[in-house]
């Protein structure tokens, strides 16, 4: 019993005196037992490499190649995953300003996708009506949940409300990997509909839609 104490505490003496205490800064690189976990050969794109005839890092597809993704189809024009899109990014294209308006028609059955969709990953947390009193704030879960129709949300602009959902904000977590573009395009539609339903007025209404009311 006595060596094998002698032993551990030589080991974690060494151990220490090797690794260093927790805090401690060095200028020596960390020990990584498995360094190609952080730092793995590859190619940095348009940069100089030989291995290639051109001589650089990135390569045209070879021809006939065929694109995995389904693209959207947005005003006749295919609008995939990866282009700086204000489908995709929700802000102007090249700029940090967010869209105004949402790059999709507002449709009946836009409206009903972005209502299920909706009630599915929003209504938890915000409610059924977006007011911010879910069932995770009942359980005491997310005591703090924003009200969708606070007057800084509504004047939002769709983009804006777009990059939220994709990115998530403060507390909440971003949905782009649950949600496909159309989808949370469709969620800010439905959303604008739930705001409209609590701010318009009769003025709002067609005039045959106003008479029936009266």
């Amino acid at each position: 019993m006595r060596y094998f104490i002698l032993i551990f505490g030589v080991v974690v003496l060494g151990a220490v005196l090797i690794a260093g205490r927790r805090g401690d800064l060095s200028r020596h690189r960390p020990i990584q037992i498995f360094p190609d976990m952080k730092r793995q050969l590859k190619l940095r794109p348009q940069t100089a490499n030989g291995f290639f005839a051109s001589g650089l890092s990135s390569q045209l597809p070879p021809p006939g190649t065929i694109a995995q993704e389904k693209p959207l189809m947005v005003g006749g024009n295919e609008v995939y995953s990866f282009e700086d899109s204000p489908v995709n990014t929700g802000r102007v294209t090249g700029a940090t300003n967010f869209v105004e308006l949402s790059p999709f028609p507002v449709t009946e059955q836009r409206l009903a996708r972005g209502q299920q969709r909706f009630t599915i990953y929003c209504a938890p947390c915000h409610g059924q009506i977006g007011d911010g009193n879910g069932i995770t704030k009942k359980i005491g879960a997310m005591p703090v949940v924003a009200n969708l129709h606070d007057k800084r949300i509504v004047e939002l602009g769709d983009g804006e409300l777009f990059y939220v959902v994709s990115n998530g904000r403060n507390n909440m977590q971003g949905y782009a990997p649950q949600i496909p573009v159309e989808d949370r395009w469709a969620i800010v539609a439905y959303l604008r509909a739930l705001q409209l339903s609590r701010l318009g007025s009769v003025e709002d209404l067609a005039p045959e839609t106003r008479a029936k009311l009266k």
